[in-house]
């Protein structure tokens, strides 16, 4: 284990991708890993993208990944794609797309499929990210399954949230709706090329408008239009990233949102092996009693529950 985290830490890509393996199985050893990694990391610019499915966001990703590399960024990428609730696989089929990255040696690309887990990221994803931070990465591009209205999550995982939307893709209520401009801090519209472009970015706009109240100082969401199969605008979407950065950094809200972020992935931790302790004592008489007493209407869930939770406690 430990030549494997020092050859990540040298940025060999074998040993990365051996590290997010293990995090991905859940390894035993994954305590072990977490704690040889956790010195280096707290470095690396976590960029979200998400968006509907059909705006290009793996098209955009790809671009943003060649914009940063000539700026001299190393760029890691996590790209989740859905598992099928029939077979349980994943066609992981961004690194086709990303293709001409895939000899840089200064870009680690990873698909990871979402196993069954809600709002469009992978449940192990917050430890690949930690995998790419502590192996020396720049900026971590995230790029979510494309669920539309569960995606949200991003917006707890990443340091700037950034939302792809397309012309004809539907209406400004549709966006409100689905929950994605509250978390967006930079909004793409891409395929500018196509009719209504212009309008959709009123649109949003005026969407964003509405119910304003920010003070002054506060961070106003950027819009910019791309056609990233092109790479047009790609550069204007970088520099509206590096301003949100610095206005983070200014404002103490990155460090707000990475300790956010890790209590986040402690609580999910915590609640993983809350829930492993009450499998292990699911067959166990103490819980058989407790749902009896519920289903007879001795006590309610609430009181049973409390119960529960004393008895993990001992």
């Amino acid at each position: 284990m430990p030549e494997l985290v020092a050859g990540a830490r040298e940025g060999r890509p074998r040993a990365v991708a051996r590290l997010i393996s293990l995090v991905e199985g859940a390894s035993p050893r994954l305590r072990e890993v977490m704690a040889a990694l956790a010195p280096h990391t707290g470095h690396a610019y976590v960029v979200g993208l998400t968006g509907p499915p059909g705006v290009g966001k793996s098209t955009s990703t790809s671009a943003l990944v060649s914009a940063y590399r000539r700026a001299g960024k190393r760029v890691g990428v996590l790209a989740v794609d859905p598992s099928s609730p029939f077979s349980g696989g994943a066609l992981l089929g961004d690194r086709i797309r990303m293709g001409e990255h895939a000899s840089d040696p200064g870009v680690h690309i990873r698909s990871m499929a979402t196993r069954g887990h809600l709002g469009g990221l992978a449940w192990a994803a917050p430890q690949a990210v930690r995998v790419l931070d502590a192996a020396g990465f720049d900026v971590v591009l995230v790029e979510t399954v494309g669920v539309g209205q569960s995606e949200v999550e991003i917006a707890a995982q990443a340091d700037t949230s950034v939302v792809l939307l397309a012309p004809g893709m539907g209406d400004g209520i549709q966006a409100a709706k689905a929950g994605i401009l509250e978390i967006g801090d930079v909004f793409v519209v891409n395929k500018a090329d196509r009719d209504g472009a212009d309008a959709t970015v009123r649109e949003l706009h005026h969407m964003l408008g509405l119910g304003e109240a920010r003070a002054p100082g506060d961070w106003r969401p950027s819009v910019v239009k791309t056609v990233a199969a092109r790479g047009d605008g790609v550069d204007e979407v970088v520099e509206a990233l590096e301003k949100h950065r610095a206005w983070m950094e200014e404002r103490g809200v990155l460090a707000e949102r990475r300790a956010r972020r890790a209590a986040w992935e402690i609580e999910t931790i915590a609640v993983t092996a809350l829930r492993e302790r009450i499998g292990d004592i699911r067959g166990d008489l103490r819980l058989t009693a407790l749902a009896e007493r519920v289903t007879t209407g001795a006590t309610d869930p609430y009181a049973a529950a409390d119960e529960l939770v004393r008895a993990l406690a001992r």
